[in-house]
């Protein structure tokens, strides 16, 4: 007997709507790639030095960006110290 219960019809629908939209996903990353290797020179800088628009976030992830931020600053702060300290 098989230990996995049989997939229901809406379980399986959806399985193959994913199948169906990660395809089509790839299919039009393929199409923009293509697109991108017939821009000439100056059309791709202009298009690929467009700014991205900021992600929407919440005030929990910026909390933690700055509290990652400010770790990095005082490690690398640390990390200098213990240099400039051995070259004595």
């Amino acid at each position: 007997m098989s230990s996995q219960a049989p997939l229901t019809d809406a379980a399986q629908a959806a399985r193959a709507s994913r199948a169906i939209s990660e395809r089509d996903l790839q299919r039009q990353e393929r199409l923009e790639d293509e697109l991108i290797m017939h821009l000439e020179r100056d059309q791709f800088v202009a298009e690929t030095s467009r700014p991205v628009p900021r992600a929407p976030l919440s005030a929990r992830a910026s909390a933690g960006l700055w509290a990652l931020r400010i770790f990095v600053v005082i490690v690398s702060l640390m990390v200098i110290y213990t240099f400039v300290d051995q070259l004595h």
